[in-house]
């Protein structure tokens, strides 16, 4: 078993960073989530959104792990349940493999919240719990698979970056179209004043 951990500060308030992580996919950094599809969602009693989502990704697999793991299909299915809590501004994100469970298993835990010392930053915590059973070479999976978590982090940083500036552009655009609605009748009324 290998466990990983890491630590971000976006520097977006907590609101935006939600927003962003429940519409991450697609993203050009991360090509292998090829689909998601929402299970389930509902807000309970005390106003905590629950989803739960199944992704289906495409991995590249190396001929060795492939080899060593006697697998040649790529195509793999996760399944991720999360709890956004506005009132305690809490998003925390639970996820693990459905497929290959008999070798390997992968269960991540993301926990955003506003940073302690600035609440215009966000703080991800983040961990996984990996554990490849029943081959050889197990505890060299798992650290090159530790070594992928990691490199994929830092691609769903940058993807989170990058769907924070697509959302971002989409309200300067709605922003400018509501402008250009509002002054188009007055420039008429104007008009029609004189």
């Amino acid at each position: 078993m290998k466990i990983w951990t890491s630590e971000h500060v976006f520097n977006h308030p907590w609101e935006t960073v939600t927003k962003a992580a429940m519409q991450k996919y697609p993203n050009p950094m991360n090509p292998s989530v090829v689909g998601v599809d929402v299970l389930d969602r509902h807000v309970d009693p005390h106003g905590r959104l629950h989803s739960s989502r199944l992704l289906s990704t495409e991995w590249g697999l190396p001929s060795i792990v492939k080899s060593l793991i006697g697998a040649t299909r790529t195509c793999t299915y996760i399944q991720e349940h999360s709890v956004v809590d506005p009132g305690e501004q809490t998003f925390e994100l639970k996820s693990t493999n459905i497929t290959l469970t008999n070798m390997v298993s992968v269960d991540e835990r993301l926990i955003y919240r506003p940073h302690p010392q600035d609440p215009e930053k966000t703080m991800l915590t983040q961990e996984a719990l990996i554990t490849v059973k029943g081959v050889s070479l197990s505890s060299y999976l798992e650290g090159v698979m530790a070594n992928t978590i990691s490199s994929n982090a830092n691609k769903g940083r940058e993807a989170m970056e990058w769907v924070i500036r697509r959302l971002n552009s989409e309200i300067e655009e709605l922003a400018a179209t509501a402008r250009n609605t509002i002054r188009t009748p007055m420039a008429a009324a104007a008009v029609t004043e004189k």
